[in-house]
């Protein structure tokens, strides 16, 4: 579990990242999660785009996906989430 300072130090990196993966109107389909699992290996922290327009429907999508996973949620802004997962050899020094 990331504690607030982490989450604001993550949030404050990920503004200039642009979105790896785009979840299109089939939502939440296996190769949506591979693509995601990949840019997690290669990433640690990745924005994600969210086509749905119900904020209550990205949410749960949001959730589901750190499930999935094993990623941590950093921010839900709009229709973009940020997502976090360490690697074994971490690229992100967090405080």
């Amino acid at each position: 579990m990331l504690n607030s300072k982490q989450i604001a130090h993550l949030k404050a990196l990920s503004h200039t990242k642009s979105p790896v993966v785009q979840i299109g109107n089939k939502g939440l389909s296996e190769s949506v999660l591979k693509e995601i699992e990949l840019n997690l290996k290669a990433h640690e922290l990745i924005k994600i785009q969210v086509q749905d327009n119900d904020k209550a429907k990205r949410s749960i999508t949001l959730v589901s996906i750190c499930e999935k996973v094993g990623a941590e949620a950093v921010n839900h802004i709009g229709k973009q989430i940020v997502i976090f997962r360490a690697n074994d050899k971490t690229k992100i020094v967090l405080p």
